[in-house]
């Protein structure tokens, strides 16, 4: 795909991008509702095109997270299917009024809602984002221009082709969910330039890929962020709760974004709890690495470097420090934070206030894991991603930041003196 191609794809989904403005909210969920039944129904299609991908995987030398990230099954298959079912119970977020004025001239002000028109999403190796993308811009009346990795050039081509077969069926034009398949790495170059074309850039991916995408970008960015997780344990914890959060923070799955990435333990706990904890780690395959404190308790744990404590492993890999006080951890937390997800597990009410309070990121836990940071969990339906900037959305990306609000002014032959 030459320049000049690429241009013509992403107007010919501005153009679907006006199309879908005029779509009503029932017209939308029976897009969603096909889409949903379709998935379920070309499963198998999905699988064998996925199935291409994870062998390719080897050839382009992909860590375990990349290929784990890149893997679907029947349930993750579900899963999307399900949030695209999620969506279709949400109200429509566009063409609410939220807040209406008439002015002492007569002059009716009404704020709606409304889509943003063309919406660029610039992700890696995870192939349910192209179908999470597509839905979400649909439900929320935009078109998408999708640029996925050529790690899941297979999937993300076949999941393009149920969309277009949901989008056919319903006289809506295909260029409403336009994937650029062409793996020339210029072309993102040239897509995050088209200012007039994309109104919103979302990079979904490792921190370089979103670095790249927030430096390079001349259209406005929703920056997803990078996941640095903490969990801290308390001492006025009850270690009955806390296991199983730390466990399931770190092994449920490991290469993603909201998993467990540094765990710290008050000191008054450490010494009984940790050696319990290690060997329920180890029995899930975790490679424990601690500072000197840890390792006087566990001599054979790995020493951690510097550099673990800003590290985003993705993988089964556990940093471990003990730390003297609630105040000790906020200023670590403080230090590494990556602003994603982070947790206290304690049963003491003041200790939680202050946790959640004094740490500054888009989700803050107490005695839950860190794991829940995800649309779908949160009731939002599908995610385009996470976002730890503070202007426009924070937090999961579901329907409402895809929208932006206009002003409509209602006049009788009003003039301005």
């Amino acid at each position: 795909m030459n320049t000049e191609e690429l241009i013509q794809a992403v107007q010919a989904a501005r153009h679907a991008a006006g199309q879908l403005a005029l779509l009503t909210a029932e017209e939308k969920d029976a897009l969603l509702q096909s889409f949903h039944d379709k998935l379920l129904e070309k499963r198998e299609f999905l699988l064998e095109a996925n199935r291409k991908d994870r062998e390719k995987a080897k050839e382009y030398g992909l860590s375990e997270a990349m290929t784990e990230r890149l893997t679907l099954t029947e349930r993750r298959i579900e899963e999307i299917a399900e949030g695209a079912a999620q969506l279709i119970r949400l109200p429509d977020p566009c063409g609410r009024t939220l807040d209406r004025r008439t002015l002492p001239n007569g002059l009716q002000i009404l704020r709606t809602t409304v889509p943003f028109g063309v919406i660029a999403m610039i992700y890696e190796s995870r192939p349910n984002v192209t179908a999470d993308a597509a839905a979400l811009c649909l439900k929320s009346g935009n078109a998408c221009v999708l640029r996925g990795g050529k790690e899941a050039h297979f999937t993300n081509a076949a999941m393009t082709e149920i969309l277009h077969e949901v989008l056919r069926e319903a006289g809506v034009e295909e260029a409403a969910v336009t994937s650029i398949l062409d793996p020339d790495r210029r072309l993102v170059n040239e897509l995050l330039t088209l200012r007039g074309l994309i109104d919103l850039a979302i990079p979904r991916g490792g921190a370089g890929l979103i670095r790249f995408v927030v430096e390079m970008s001349t259209v406005p960015v929703i920056e997803t962020g990078s996941g640095v997780c903490h969990t801290y344990v308390d001492k006025a914890a009850d270690l009955a709760k806390a296991l199983p959060i730390v466990i399931n923070a770190k092994t449920q799955r490991p290469s993603v974004c909201n998993a467990m990435e540094t765990l710290l333990i008050h000191q008054d706990i450490a010494e009984n709890w940790i050696p319990v904890l290690f060997a329920a780690l180890r029995e899930k395959g975790v490679e424990l690495r601690g500072d000197e404190r840890v390792r006087a308790i566990m001599p054979d744990v790995n020493p951690a470097e510097e550099s673990d404590w800003s590290t985003e492993y993705g993988a089964l890999i556990l940093s471990v420090a003990v730390v003297d006080s609630l105040e000790a951890a906020i200023a670590h937390i403080r230090k590494y934070s990556t602003g994603h997800s982070e947790c206290i597990v304690s049963e003491d009410r003041e200790a939680i206030r202050t946790f959640m309070n004094q740490i500054d990121a888009a989700c803050v836990y107490a005695n839950a894991s860190t794991r829940f940071t995800d649309g779908f969990e949160f009731g939002f339906g599908a995610e385009i991603g996470i976002s730890t900037q503070k202007l426009h959305v924070r937090g999961p990306v579901g329907l409402e930041p895809l929208v932006t609000y206009k002003y409509k002014i209602f006049g009788n032959g009003q003039i301005r003196e």
